[in-house]
């Protein structure tokens, strides 16, 4: 609240340095704060005097009340006096841009564009200002959906920038736009813009904090674009450079010394954010890896990191990296056979959810898809179902749809009895013809979901062609999880085949790769083939001894979790499937289903 070039009186000094020390005391008087702000108007203040005391008084109760009629007219009024008054640009456009965050707060953002419009036509003379408030909007236009205004935004940005002679901040508007143009899956114009971007990276010599964040930002695009393709394997050398990058930027102290050009004046994110960012992805690229106690220690490490930031900085990006955290980890645990754990995860992000309306409204989708995938695990297929409909009718994201349009069709498979539902599911994720997605591993997955039905209808040829198309997809990009489903279901063929020493060749690498990850539904499979005469019918009878126990070992790990995660109050929430989630869920007597299909 620094007067700063305001006249010198001794009322008006007295009084702010009043108002600073009530805001900022433990725990902050923000009520006398505001009185003292408010005495200012007694003394007839000078313009300028007037429109700063407003833009504090509106910020104030903006950020620290529930008076939101009270601060829209102070933040009304300071943006409006300042316009009158010349050379008043940091009140003038600090005004318009917290008058513009007021406004998207209370759904109000028609109200916000035009005030963002004609603050960027009157700021080019002041370059800080003129970029923030380009990025403000464009920010905006990114939350509408409306992703080729914001990406024309800031391409203008860009531009601008570069004639203003900062690179760094043309970098950050190309990134920016870079990362929009992966959102809309405009892969022709991403790959020359990236490669544009590592140009000017690699070549600007500045802060070394600033570049490489700048270098963090560019490769972090890399990386999820080729997760996004599903490319485990291609990704390796870009997620090592990116764990190095941040690696360096941890031990780099932070400059004080402020860049000369003014449109430099901004960073991507504070490095703690952007550790936590590394974590994320590494999570995401070891979950579909299949290297799921890799997954497991970097989500712990991110979640302890979380924690630390949120108890300091209230900043909602946070809670988003939290939530993304929680939905990989959630699909781990379900793999390695903790339902009960995944469950109250699941709860966990509803809690979050509840607090959130956008983060709701960006998630939905995604928690009934876990939920989904959750039903599948304690075998209760009409919820799955119910969970995979809703999540479908609330996402336009092309690679969640075809995520859980595969999941629904091995719902669909195991029923039994949804043959309509099935192939005209199946129509719209043909592998062979117009798959709708890019995704390696999406495709693969859809050639598996082929080979698991011809497995059901006894067509156990095409099945093997269909296993052998994913089988060879899966090794190429090192996709565990799918080799291992592919070899056991493989085996299970040969098997019934009456094929026993290839059946054997199939399910122990299977068996010996399901404990790697560790996949506790393939080992159990897989164990139930080997105990199942395979082991003697090859010449080993001890072989088959210890498949015997391990498949009871496996039976009763799944039982115990399997009658723990229906008995939590938390497994109410499959039979969610519209609205906001339940805030108070009621006890479970017991499970409701059986584990008949998984032994």
């Amino acid at each position: 609240m620094a007067a700063n070039t305001e006249p010198s009186e001794s009322w008006y000094l007295a009084l702010l340095g009043f108002a600073e020390h009530f805001r900022t005391s433990s725990p902050s008087k923000i009520r006398l704060c505001v009185h003292c702000l408010q005495a200012v108007f007694q003394f007839k203040p000078t313009a300028r005097v007037e429109a700063r005391t407003h833009l504090q008084l509106g910020s104030v109760l903006y950020r620290h009340t529930k008076n939101s009629e009270l601060a829209q007219t102070h933040l009304e009024k300071a943006w409006f006096l300042s316009q009158q008054i010349p050379q008043f640009e940091d009140v003038k456009f600090e005004a318009a841009s917290i008058l513009s965050e007021f406004y998207c707060q209370q759904n109000l953002v028609d109200s916000a564009k035009p005030v963002l419009r004609k603050a960027i036509q009157i700021s080019q003379q002041t370059p800080y200002w003129h970029c923030r408030l380009l990025f403000q909007l464009a920010q905006l236009h990114a939350l509408e959906k409306d992703l080729v205004s914001a990406c024309d935004l800031l391409g203008v940005g860009a531009e601008y920038a570069r004639v203003m002679g900062s690179e760094y901040t043309r970098a950050l508007f190309l990134l920016s736009k870079g990362m929009l143009l992966l959102m809309e899956r405009k892969l022709s114009e991403v790959h020359p813009l990236l490669t544009l971007c590592g140009t000017i990276v690699e070549n600007w010599q500045g802060n070394p904090i600033q570049k490489e964040s700048l270098r963090v930002f560019f490769l972090v695009l890399q990386v999820t674009h080729y997760l996004d393709a599903g490319q485990v394997k291609s990704v390796k050398p870009c997620l090592k450079q990116l764990q190095q990058c941040i690696q360096t930027i941890s031990t780099l102290h932070d400059d004080e010394i402020l860049p000369t050009n003014p449109a430099a004046l901004f960073h991507w994110l504070p490095k703690e954010h952007m550790c936590v960012l590394v974590y994320l992805v590494t999570v995401m690229h070891s979950m579909q890896a299949g290297y799921l106690e890799k997954a497991q220690k970097y989500t712990d490490k991110a979640l302890m990191q979380l924690e630390k930031l949120k108890m300091l900085d209230s900043n909602p990006i946070l809670s988003t990296f939290q939530v993304i955290l929680l939905e990989h980890i959630i699909m781990c645990r379900l793999v390695t056979g903790h339902k009960a754990m995944a469950l109250q995860e699941i709860s966990q992000i509803c809690q979050l959810c509840q607090q959130s309306p956008r983060l709701f409204t960006n998630h939905a989708a995604q928690l009934h898809t876990l939920l989904g995938l959750y039903c599948i695990s304690v075998n209760c297929m009409d919820n799955a179902e119910a969970q995979f409909t809703a999540a479908l009718q609330l996402t336009s994201h092309q690679e969640l749809w075809t995520f859980i349009v595969t999941n629904l069709a091995s719902v669909y498979i195991r029923e039994g009895n949804r043959h309509q539902e099935l192939y005209s599911l199946l129509e719209r994720i043909n592998p062979d013809h117009n798959f709708p997605v890019s995704s390696h591993c999406l495709r693969a997955a859809a050639f598996y979901i082929r080979g698991l039905l011809s497995f059901f209808q006894g067509r156990y040829n095409e099945a093997k062609r269909f296993l052998r198309e994913t089988l060879k997809m899966s090794n190429a990009e090192d996709l565990n999880r799918l080799t291992a489903c592919s070899l056991v279901l493989l085996g299970h063929i040969f098997y019934v085949l009456g094929n026993h020493r290839e059946s054997n060749n199939m399910v122990v690498p299977a068996m010996q790769l399901a404990s790697k990850i560790p996949d506790m539904s393939v080992q159990l499979w897989s164990s139930a083939l080997l105990k199942a005469d395979l082991s003697k019918a090859c010449g080993n009878s001890m072989d088959a001894h210890e498949a015997a126990q391990m498949h009871q070992n496996f039976s009763q790990q799944l039982l115990q979790d399997h009658i723990a995660a229906c008995s939590l109050p938390e497994h109410n929430l499959i039979n969610w499937t519209e609205g906001l989630p339940p805030v108070q869920l009621q006890p479970q007597n017991g499970p409701t289903t059986s584990l008949a299909s998984l032994l």
